[in-house]
Formats: C-alpha cells, structure tokens, sequence
C-alpha cells in the first residue's frame, strides 16, 4: 500500500514510518519544513511540501495513496479553537477526498479524552466535558466518514508514548524534580497513567491501516502504571527524595495548574478489545524500566 502520512517527522511519526516501510508499504509524508524534508528522506519516505492549513495538498496527497496516517496536531496554543478548527478542516479535506473509496483513514487521538477515576474501554463514551475534550472535535470529524465509504478509525494514543528522544510529559516531569530537587506525586501517587513504547504504537498504526474495520475506536495502551511509582523511579534515578504534594501544592510545584491536573489524574484504560481485534500484543519495554535504564534521566 501506499500510505500518506502526517506528522511523519514527529516524535511518534518517525517509529510509525519506518513500522509501515519495515512491512512493504510506501509513504509520503507532509514536511513543512526543510527539517522535515530531511527527516522523511532518510526515513525513506517520500516528502511532501506542505502543512495541515494547505487543504489542496492534503486532497491531492490523499487521493493518490492508499491509505492516511494523520498524526500532526499543534498550532497556537493559546488560541486552541484555531487549533481545533485547523484539525477539523485538515480531516475534513482529506475524508472528502477519500469519499466511497473504502481506504483506510487513521486519525490521532488520546485516552485522556475518556472519564477518569475508573478504568475506561474503547466502547465507553468520553468526557466531553473533561480537559482534553477539545480532541474530540477530531474524533467526531474522522468517524463521520465511517458512513461515508470511508475505513475510518480513531487511534487513542496513551499520554505517555515513552522511547528514544522523548520530549512529553515524562521529560518534563524529570525537569521539574531537577529543578525542585525532590521528585513529586499528587496525594498517596495512586492514580495511574497509561503509557505505551513507541515501537508498539507504530505496530498498531500499521494493524489499523492494514486491517482495522470502519468506525473502530483503539486503544494505544500497553500498562498503567502509578504515579506514585513513576515518581519513584525518577527519584532513584536522579538521587533525590520522592515529596506528596497537595492539590494546591501541586499547582505551584509544577510547570502549570493544567499540568498539575495532568499529573494528578486517575485516567487508567483497557486496550483488551484493541488487542483482540488486530492481534496486537505490546512487547517493548515498559515505562519503569524505560525511565531506569533508557536516555531520560541522562
């Protein structure tokens, strides 16, 4: 197959790239940048000059593959209804190109859109009311294509897709406790975070543009793992003391309130179902032995 993929020079995009051309698929990706250009190249991929605001050249690039990965997402933070009506528009040129074709059509999610305080499945409704609610507009975008001749699928990436080179939320954490000199968890460090290796996320989105039905919902979740325990590893590693923190504390001791919430969050999730239906068994190393033995603490 020939696969069209945004956000290919990411931090997750370049695993998924090499997982598609590893299994015979060609790719062209979207490169907005001569930095792009040049990660694609070496990954072997075909660039595509562009970005998610240019709808004619993801129409075209679209039309001629046979199936799309889109991972990018990003903008003006501070102005998040222009990232969210970039995103729509950009799934929206795409699924209007795709229309009675039965192609494959994967769209970027995360699990943080589900309830938390409970385990969640693919099959349970999210909060479209909770922090990360504004991805649901995309969710939305992407499966209303499922009856539109369109395979359209929603991936659900973990918040925490740990490997190489990182530079979300674990990294950022790390900087907090070498800054502060303690590593922190909100109240007892009970409530757990699902994570997920790079290596087996880009397995799955090669599961998904393969094979995954219409209107699927998956999973990109491998454990879920405490945050008390995750503070502790860092601690170990980095030689200092683990510290409780209250709601209120925590607000202050990191990056941001929205952080703190983040980081406090009791979000854990099932990816059973997803398993089930594309075969799909994780088999990297976890999150734990990643922060102990890989690249973040050093």
């Amino acid at each position: 197959m020939r696969i069209f993929i945004t956000g290919g020079s990411g931090q997750t995009g370049p695993a998924i790239v090499t997982e598609l051309i590893r299994a015979g698929h060609t790719v062209s990706g979207l490169a907005r940048s001569d930095a792009s250009i040049g990660v694609l190249e070496k990954l072997g991929a075909e660039p595509v000059g562009g970005s998610l605001e240019d709808l004619d050249v993801l129409a075209t690039a679209a039309g001629a593959a046979d199936g799309i990965v889109h991972m990018a997402y990003g903008g003006d933070y501070a102005d998040p209804e222009s990232m969210i009506r970039r995103e729509v528009n950009a799934i929206t040129a795409i699924g209007d190109a795709l229309e009675n074709s039965n192609k494959p059509f994967v769209v970027t999610s995360g699990t943080l859109v589900l309830p938390h305080g409970r385990e969640t499945c693919e099959e349970d409704k999210p909060d479209r009311d909770g922090a990360a609610a504004a991805r649901l507009a995309s969710e939305d975008a992407c499966l209303a294509f499922a009856d539109r001749g369109v395979r359209a699928i929603v991936l659900r990436l973990a918040p925490t897709v740990h490997g190489p080179s990182d530079h979300g939320f674990m990294p950022m954490l790390i900087s907090t406790a070498k800054e502060t000199g303690v590593s922190a968890y909100v109240g007892s460090g009970s409530n757990r975070w699902p994570a997920v290796h790079r290596s087996d996320a880009a397995q799955l989105y090669r599961l998904a543009v393969e094979s995954a039905p219409a209107g699927s919902v998956l999973h990109a979740v491998a454990e879920n793992v405490s945050f008390f325990d995750i503070a502790q590893t860092i601690a170990a590693g980095l030689s200092v003391p683990t510290m409780s923190l209250t709601p209120d504390e925590a607000a202050a001791h990191y990056i941001s309130p929205f952080m703190a919430a983040l980081y406090g969050a009791d979000a854990p999730v099932s990816s059973a179902r997803t398993q089930q239906l594309l075969g799909w068994s994780p088999t990297h190393e976890s999150l734990l032995a990643d922060l102990a033995q890989g690249d973040y603490l050093t």
